[in-house]
């Protein structure tokens, strides 16, 4: 959904949003230290680990949580997260996904599937964590499908407008479209990012959710690929970290975001709502 400013739709970047300056992407350098934090804790994790009995395992925590990959990314580049959130306890589990470059509605409708599987082998709705592109999948879903998913967690997911994003990106996809056109039909087509197909992405990432399905948007001021301000869905709840776009993959400080995120939050006592209302 992100192209150049050649093919790409007005309606992707609405007013009020605008690309990153060519410069920005030089913040993205900080994914260096965010990779070197995350070796650090996860060192230290492990030292952690030894040291607990044999065989012991972390208490189960809340619902399956599915993780989806961002634009030209794929499940291996959530796999720091995943190890992280199973360390914690948490179940969790991949898209399927091995490079996210094609078709936005195909990858939402694939997504779909994977949540009706695992949905059906758990018993229980999922919870999903998308980075950049998988955030604005993960919440089309979500809109369409509540049945299936208890709540979602985007990771500098530009929903209130994809075409928002840094000129080296906007020149992958162009170089996709011009693939599909020479007969890589698997690739992201034209369609996807100025036709009908775009047009359907972007209303079903700004669709309705209901009451019932959590929204938590992370996003960082220090995103070098997409404008931060549209990461800001105004139906979540918007927690700031400091990470370049990449580095939220990976980083100690965004997983912690992430786990606080999924864990289930307390329902207030019907004593508690009493007091509330005769207060």
């Amino acid at each position: 959904m992100i192209v150049t400013q050649r093919t790409v739709a007005a309606f992707l970047t609405p007013e009020g949003f605008s690309q990153p300056a060519v410069s920005a992407v030089l913040r993205e350098g900080s994914l260096v230290a965010e990779a070197g934090r995350y070796a650090a804790h996860a060192l230290t994790s492990r030292g952690a680990r030894r040291r607990t009995p044999l065989g012991s395992r972390p208490v189960r925590v809340g619902e399956p949580v599915l993780l989806v990959p961002g634009f030209l990314a794929g499940d291996s580049s959530l796999a720091p997260m995943s190890r992280s959130l199973r360390h914690q306890g948490f179940r969790t589990y991949r898209a399927d996904i091995r490079a996210n470059v094609g078709c936005t509605l195909g990858a939402a409708a694939q997504l779909e599937e994977r949540l009706e599987e695992i949905a059906q082998r758990r018993g229980a709705r999922v919870r999903i964590v998308g980075h950049s592109l998988g955030g604005m999948l993960a919440r089309g879903v979500a809109a369409r499908r509540p049945d299936l998913v208890a709540g979602i967690v985007t990771m500098g997911s530009p929903m209130l407008a994809p075409g928002a994003h840094h000129a080296s990106l906007a020149r992958s996809v162009d170089l996709l479209v011009r693939l599909n056109r020479a007969g890589m039909r698997r690739l992201m087509a034209e369609d996807c990012v100025a036709g009908q197909c775009a047009q359907e992405s972007f209303e079903q990432a700004r669709a309705v959710l209901p009451d019932d399905v959590d929204f938590t948007a992370i996003f960082s001021r220090r995103d070098g690929i997409v404008d931060w301000r549209a990461c800001i869905d105004p139906a979540a709840v918007a927690v700031e970290v400091r990470s370049s776009h990449v580095g939220m993959a990976f980083d100690p400080a965004v997983i912690t975001a992430v786990s606080a995120a999924l864990r289930p939050r307390p329902v207030a006592s019907a004593v508690e709502v009493d007091r509330g209302q005769s207060a």
